[in-house]
C-alpha cells in the first residue's frame, strides 16, 4: 500500500495528511495536522460519544450488580428475603460466572468485519452495547418483584451474562475512536461515572426508601425498579446514538472522518486497514503470551477485589460505623466524590505526560494508606476519613489499568482479548471480595479483609513498578533496533512486537 495524502482546508489554511505505509508514527515524520482540524474532531467525538458511553457504565453501576444491591441490603433486602450473610455472599458470587465466562467472546465479536467470527456481519457495538444495556435493565427491574431468594439468585445470574461484556467492551469501544495517548482522559470520563453512580445510587436510595409501602412494595425492591427503568429507556435510545465506527459516525462530514483514520492508523491505535485488524485465533493466543498482559492481569485481579469489595460494602461499612439507614446512604457519598475529581486529575498528568506506571503506583499508594488506617484505627470517624484514600486510589487505579492495557496490544484481537483477560481477572477478585467482607470478615473492624486488601494494595504498587520497568527496557531494545535496521526489512504481522511499536510507560 503507497502513501495517500489527503488535504483539507480549515481557517484558511491548507493541510496535507501523510499517511505511511506502516501506519506508523515514526514512518511518517512530516505529518501536519491543522489544529481548528484537530480541536474540532476530538471535540465531536466527546460531545457524540463520551456522554453515551458514559450514561453507559454509570447505569451499569448504578442499576445493575454494583452498587444497587449494597444498598437494597442496608434498605432491608437481606431481611425481607430472610437471607444469610453466606446466602447473601453467594447471591453475588452467582454473578460473577456468567459475566467472567461472557468477557471474552463479547470483545471478539464488538468489532464487526467480513472476517470476523461466523461471518457475522450485522453484530457491532452500535447493536450489541445497546442490546446488553437494555436487557439488563429489563432483569434489573425484575430484582423488584422477587420474593424469594431462588428468584433474586435468577436475575442475579442473567444480570451477569448480559452485563459481562460491557465495561471490557467499552475500553475497547474507546480504542477504536481516540489515539493511544488520548485515552485514559477518556476513559476515566466513562469510569469516573462509577464514582458519581456510588456517590448518586446512595443519594437515590436515601430518596427511594421512603416510598416504602408504595404499591405493596419495600422500599429497597422500588431501588431496583426505579433504576431498571432508566436503563431501559436509555438502552433502548442507545440504537440511535452510537456509531458502528468513526468512519460511519453521522456527525462527522467527509473531510474529519478520512482525517481521523488518517490519524488513528499513524498513532497505532488501529491497523493499516481492515485485514490488519481481522480477526484470528493466532493473534488471541499471541495475547496469552505477553508479559505485561500477565503483569497486569495480577493487578487487575487485586484492584478488583478492591474495587467490588468498596462498591458493594460501603454503605454496610459506614453503617457498622454507628450511623442509622439514610444516614449511611448520605455518609456514603463524599468519599465517592473526591474519587472521581482525583479520578479525572490523574487521567489528565497520565495523558499529558504519558505516564500510566507512575499513576497506577501514586493510586496504589493510596490504597496502602487508605486500608492501613483503617485497620490501625480505633474511632468511627477515622475509619470513616480512610475511606477517601481507598476509594480514591482503586477508583483511580482502574482506567489507568485500563488504559495501559489498551495501549499496549495490538493489532486489533490481540488488543481485544488482552482488555477481556484484564477484566477476567478483576472480576475473579470480585468473588474474592463478595466473600471477604461479606461471610468472612464481620463487622465493624472487618480485619480479615482489611489485611487483605492492604497487603493486595502493596503488591499493585510493586508490580505496576516492575510492569513499567519491564517496558520501558523493551522500548530500549526497539529503539536500538529501529537504528541498525529498516522497517521495510522486518516480519509483518508483529503487531505490539515491532521495533516501530513504542509501548506506552
Amino acid at each position: 500500500m503507497g502513501k495517500v495524502s489527503l488535504q483539507t482546508s480549515t481557517g484558511g489554511e491548507t493541510v496535507k495528511i501523510h499517511e505511511a505505509s506502516s501506519g506508523d508514527r515514526s514512518e511518517s515524520p512530516s505529518t501536519v495536522f491543522d489544529p481548528l482540524l484537530e480541536k474540532q474532531v476530538w471535540r465531536k467525538l466527546d460531545m457524540w460519544i463520551l456522554p453515551v458511553v458514559a450514561m453507559f457504565y454509570f447505569l451499569s453501576f448504578l442499576a445493575s450488580f454494583h452498587r444497587n444491591i449494597g444498598n437494597a441490603r442496608v434498605a432491608g433486602l437481606q431481611k425481607d428475603l430472610k437471607m444469610t450473610n453466606k446466602e447473601y455472599s453467594i447471591a453475588l458470587t452467582v454473578t460473577y460466572v456468567p459475566y467472567i465466562v461472557a468477557e471474552l467472546p463479547s470483545n471478539l465479536l464488538l468489532k464487526a468485519s467480513s472476517s470476523l467470527l461466523f461471518s457475522l456481519y450485522t453484530v457491532g457495538p452500535n447493536l450489541m452495547l445497546p442490546t446488553m444495556l437494555t436487557l439488563w435493565g429489563v432483569v434489573t427491574a425484575l430484582q423488584g418483584v422477587v420474593q424469594t431468594y431462588g428468584g433474586l439468585l435468577a436475575c442475579r445470574f442473567f444480570l451477569g451474562l448480559l452485563e459481562g461484556g460491557v465495561f471490557p467492551g467499552l475500553v475497547l469501544y474507546l480504542s477504536f475512536f481516540y489515539p493511544r495517548h488520548q485515552l485514559q482522559w477518556r476513559i476515566s470520563a466513562f469510569f469516573s461515572a462509577a464514582s458519581l453512580s456510588g456517590a448518586f445510587s446512595s443519594l437515590l436510595a436515601f430518596g427511594i426508601i421512603r416510598v416504602n409501602g408504595i404499591g405493596n412494595r419495600h422500599g429497597w425492591a422500588w431501588i431496583f425498579i426505579i433504576e431498571g427503568s432508566f436503563t431501559f429507556a436509555l438502552g433502548a435510545l442507545s440504537y440511535l446514538l452510537l456509531p458502528r465506527s468513526p468512519a460511519q459516525a453521522r456527525f462527522f462530514n467527509e473531510q474529519e472522518r478520512r482525517y481521523i483514520v488518517l490519524k488513528l492508523r499513524e498513532d497505532g491505535a488501529t491497523g493499516k486497514d481492515e485485514a490488519a485488524d481481522a480477526f484470528s485465533w493466532r493473534e488471541v493466543g499471541m495475547a496469552f503470551k505477553l508479559p505485561q498482559v500477565w503483569m497486569l492481569a495480577i493487578i487487575f485481579f487485586f484492584d478488583g477485589a478492591i474495587l467490588f469489595g468498596l462498591a458493594y460494602f460501603t454503605p454496610s461499612i459506614v453503617q457498622s460505623l454507628g450511623y442509622n439507614t439514610s444516614r449511611a446512604q448520605l455518609m456514603s457519598v463524599p468519599p465517592f466524590v473526591v474519587a472521581f475529581v482525583l479520578s479525572m486529575t490523574g487521567a489528565y498528568v497520565s495523558d499529558k505526560y504519558r505516564c500510566r506506571g507512575i499513576v497506577a503506583m501514586f493510586s496504589s499508594f493510596l490504597c496502602v494508606m487508605g486500608f492501613g488506617v483503617f485497620l490501625g484505627a480505633t474511632t468511627p470517624h477515622v475509619q470513616y476519613g480512610s475511606l477517601f484514600f481507598s476509594i480514591s486510589g482503586t477508583y483511580l487505579a482502574a482506567p489507568t489499568l485500563s488504559t495501559w492495557s489498551a495501549n499496549n496490544a495490538a493489532p486489533h484481537a490481540r488488543r481485544a482479548t488482552a482488555i477481556a483477560i484484564g477484566f477476567i481477572m478483576t472480576n475473579s477478585g470480585g468473588i474474592l471480595a463478595t466473600w471477604l467482607l461479606g461471610s468472612l470478615s464481620p463487622a465493624p473492624r472487618y480485619l480479615k479483609a482489611t489485611r487483605t486488601l492492604l497487603t493486595f494494595s502493596v503488591l499493585m504498587f510493586l508490580l505496576s513498578g516492575m510492569n513499567t520497568c519491564y517496558l520501558w527496557n523493551q522500548n530500549k531494545k526497539k529503539k536500538n533496533i529501529r537504528v541498525t535496521s529498516k522497517k521495510d526489512e522486518e516480519k509483518p504481522g508483529l503487531g505490539d512486537l515491532s521495533a516501530w511499536f513504542e509501548y506506552a510507560l
